[in-house]
């Protein structure tokens, strides 16, 4: 019988065969989102739909490559943890704003501008990390979870906007596919329960294709390869653009400390090191300003992949790469991306509620080794409430410039980090530190 014990260990080769159904299952739950922001962004722009294909394309590749990066350094860029990164949509409204106002080149040079300041962020990390202790790392990571339950609640009921929102099928097929999931989790022993959220999607999938609720037509038209396309967009640089994108390349650096401070403490059982932390964000720095030169908006650490792996116990670097690998597969070879763009928005959210719940854990379990202090009391329960609360009325932010309601109106984890930290700078210590 195969030894599965390397599929839970950092490192160690594991079985190519029992390395890819772990490995498609990390991209199976974070595809859709990372292709989504490119969407929405060329939709509302209105790029011509060949360039919008190859932009999809593009992101695929650009996710893959900035995961193998992750899990395989080079440098000090990159953290040998298993991460899994894609296109972030935090930068959404921000990339929007400037492409609809300045166009695509103004947008991609400032991408390509804003990555290397965070990528030399993350260089010197060790100068600034300090000002993150463990209980606002906690903080952060709890606030993720609660930003990421409405995503799969949307997903659950068919996907914003979508014409049958909320409509029977998308309740049946979502309900049967968290059932597995969960059914998965509970009852199956070893390799199957880490493998419950792709059986879970099977499931999911076939009873959606038995419902006619998945459309595969388009295979029709899709060319067998197509390589990506560098520099869709010329570049142009402009110094309001520029900045405004660096404001939000903070707001994604503290996104990422918290999701890296997530995936050590839930998956691997250890808070992270400084050294991680940085070399985590200098990756989304500069994978992202590579994203740019293939018109893609910036990169980032995946939370749904964080829960994934705190869920399934798996975290072996070379099982993540094979997700990697099909990402790159699935921009190179156009049919593989599309195969994966047919699963319904119902399948998907059925699978990612338990992971979600799961980074509120992590969240909740950092919390607990911080100690239930009263300062920390005081930092968690003021800035979760402030950062969740404020939030859900974005318009409340509207007296304030238009960069400040672009980083905080919509962004819990912006408001939830900024309070975060004041707070830690400006409460007393207690007694005993």
């Amino acid at each position: 019988m195969a030894d599965n014990s390397k599929l839970y260990e950092l490192d160690g080769r594991v079985p190519l065969l029992q390395a890819i159904p772990f490995g498609l299952q990390h991209v199976l739950a974070m595809f859709v989102s990372n292709i989504t922001p490119i969407i929405i962004l060329a939709n509302v722009v209105g790029i011509e739909p060949k360039i919008s294909a190859a932009l999809i394309q593009n992101c695929m590749v650009i996710a893959g490559i900035g995961t193998l990066i992750q899990l395989y350094p080079i440098w000090r860029i990159g953290s040998r943890l298993p991460i899994v990164m894609g296109i972030s949509f935090t930068f959404l409204s921000i990339a929007i704003f400037i492409a609809t106002s300045q166009g695509m080149g103004v947008l991609m040079g400032a991408v390509v501008i804003g990555g290397v300041v965070e990528g030399l962020l993350g260089l010197c990390a060790k100068y600034w990390v300090k000002i993150v202790p463990h209980i606002v790392a906690a903080t952060v990571v709890t606030a993720i979870g609660f930003s990421l339950l409405p995503i799969g609640a949307n997903s659950f009921a068919g996907g914003q906007g979508a014409a049958d929102f909320g409509s029977m099928n998308n309740w049946i097929v979502g309900s049967v596919t968290l059932v597995s999931c969960l059914l998965c989790q509970v009852f199956a022993k070893g390799f199957l329960r880490s493998l419950s959220v792709l059986v879970g999607l099977v499931v999911g999938y076939v009873v959606a294709v038995c419902m006619g609720m998945v459309d595969f037509s388009g295979f029709e038209n899709v060319s067998f390869v197509s390589l990506p396309t560098f520099l869709p967009f010329k570049l142009e640089f402009n110094l309001g653009a520029i900045l405004s994108i660096i404001c939000v390349y903070l707001v994604s650096a503290t996104e990422t400390i918290g999701d890296t401070s997530a995936l050590c403490n839930g998956a691997l059982k250890r808070n992270p090191h400084k050294v991680e932390l940085g070399a985590s964000i200098s990756c989304d720095g500069f994978v992202s300003s590579f994203a740019g030169l293939f018109g893609c908006t910036p990169i980032t650490t995946f939370s749904q992949n964080v829960g994934l792996a705190a869920m399934s116990g798996v975290v072996n670097r070379f099982t993540i790469a094979t997700g990697a690998c099909i990402m790159i597969f699935g921009g190179i070879f156009p049919a593989v991306g599309y195969a994966l763009t047919t699963i319904p928005q119902a399948v998907l959210g059925g699978c990612t509620l338990l992971m979600f719940g799961s980074i509120l854990f992590a969240g909740f379990g950092m919390m607990a080794r911080s100690g239930f202090t009263q300062r920390n009391m005081v930092i968690v329960s003021l800035s979760l409430a402030v950062g969740i609360g404020f939030t859900q009325a974005a318009d409340m932010f509207s007296i304030f410039p238009q960069i400040v309601q672009t980083v905080f109106a919509e962004n819990c984890v912006a408001v939830v980090f900024l309070l975060a930290v004041i707070l830690n700078l400006v409460l007393p210590k207690d007694k005993k530190e």
